[in-house]
């Protein structure tokens, strides 16, 4: 037997007798094996690349054909929409795109199933996105795409001013208030609506400031008052002084993406995907990417991303384990980044010199992923999240006081911490 069929076939019996926590079978046994149409669940597909992907194996696959659902833009309404359909055992769903986040929490709780290592090649995968597919050592999901912020900024402004791409804090808050008065347009935005975008936005301005608000394992609060004050009052101040505009506190991704490629926006932090739109839109040509600048040089992001996972009441687990084979392999991962400007997690294609040309953004991309931290691994990381982006959100609405939404937040997040 061909040693391909033979780790096929091992995979479907560990599939077949996959089960949750205490022991318990996530579906009727032999379910595993089946195979048919399948249902592929992500977050709204904004740049319109998934579809395209999908009709590659729908043509080569006329059985096993996938239907896209979309979800909701904000990681937060994805995962609920996900728990809801996952805590009623509903088989509606086969494959989830899962943000890398979840994949501690799912994994724990029985709703998603242990693969086998040997049928993906993830030796050749950027090294630390690997490290978000696992859960207590074993494999429970797939890299499919990784993720780092990138500061976007107008490099005609800049170049024409005879300016450097800002490194730092202080730096951005010059350039952004000096030129935004001289060229009519806001300064800086982010994504600061209280949501996992803001606490994102929040744990990248701690960590730029060299501090850390909760251990990698998310056992521990582990915030120092310096580095947390600071990255708090990086946001506060902007928006108090102006450089930040009131607008943002309302923006997500989608919002600070059209606010920078329709020309109103001289800086902005988002991810890799918005640089695809923004080379067909007003600021085409105009623009460039950095890394985030920091504290006192240049800062780190948090590591994002999809991960392909499997539900464990899906009915067609055999094909869903082939689709990810997939769509998780090198033609799939160029086109990720050729169709749909995010970031793939196959090494090679960053050092690939046809792509660098086309892409010159690529090894600043490349360079934020490798200094990116990944967030805590909690299965309870919703709450620790959750936390996060309500206090932060208090202070940025000036509800609270920096000092005082850093004591809350301290409080808070031990309790959550803490929690069984």
């Amino acid at each position: 037997m061909p040693r391909s069929v033979s780790l096929l076939l091992a995979a479907v019996l560990l599939l077949t007798g996959c089960s949750g926590p205490g022991g318990t079978e996530a579906r009727d046994e032999g379910a595993a094996a089946d195979s048919g149409p399948m249902t592929f669940v992500v977050g709204k597909d904004t740049t319109s690349y998934f579809q395209p992907l999908l009709d590659r194996w729908n043509r080569a696959h006329p059985d096993e054909r996938v239907t896209m659902l979309e979800l909701p833009e904000a990681a937060d309404e994805q995962r609920a929409q996900m728990v809801a359909n996952l805590q009623a055992k509903n088989d509606r769903y086969d494959i989830l795109a899962i943000d890398v986040i979840l994949t501690p929490e799912f994994a724990q709780a029985g709703w998603i199933v242990p693969l086998d290592r040997g049928m993906f090649p993830l030796d050749t995968f950027i090294p630390s996105v690997v490290k978000t597919a696992l859960y207590k050592g074993k494999l429970y999901a797939v890299p499919y795409s990784s993720n780092a912020g990138l500061l976007y900024y107008r490099k005609d402004i800049l170049t024409k001013e005879h300016l450097k791409p800002p490194t730092t804090w202080a730096e951005l808050r010059d350039q952004a208030t000096r030129l935004s008065r001289e060229y009519k347009l806001q300064g800086y935005v982010g994504q600061l609506l209280p949501y996992e975008g803001l606490t994102v936005n929040y744990m990248e301005a701690v960590q730029s400031a060299g501090g850390q608000l909760v251990s990698s394992d998310g056992t521990k609060v582990t915030m120092d008052d310096t580095s947390a004050h600071a990255g708090l009052r990086f946001l506060v101040d902007g928006l108090r002084e102006g450089w930040i505009p009131q607008q943002a506190l309302s923006y997500k991704e989608e919002e600070s993406r059209l606010a920078f490629q329709n020309g109103k926006v001289l800086f902005a932090r988002n991810w890799p995907h918005a640089y695809g739109p923004a080379t067909h839109s007003k600021v085409a040509g105009k623009f460039a990417v950095t890394r985030l600048p920091g504290l006192s040089g240049l800062g780190s992001s948090s590591l994002g991303g999809y991960n392909l996972a499997i539900s464990a009441f899906s009915k067609r687990q055999k094909s869903a384990l082939e689709f990810i084979r997939f769509f998780t392999g090198p033609d799939i991962q160029r086109l990720v980044l050729t169709e749909g400007s995010f970031p793939p997690v196959l090494s090679k294609l960053y050092d690939d010199p046809a792509l660098v040309r086309r892409y010159p953004y690529l090894p600043v991309l490349k360079q934020s992923i490798e200094t990116a931290r990944p967030r805590p691994v909690s299965a309870n990381y919703n709450q620790i999240s959750l936390v996060i982006s309500s206090v932060v959100s208090d202070a940025l609405t000036f509800r609270k006081p920096v000092a005082r939404a850093i004591a809350d937040l301290r409080q808070q997040l031990g309790e959550v911490v803490h929690t069984p």
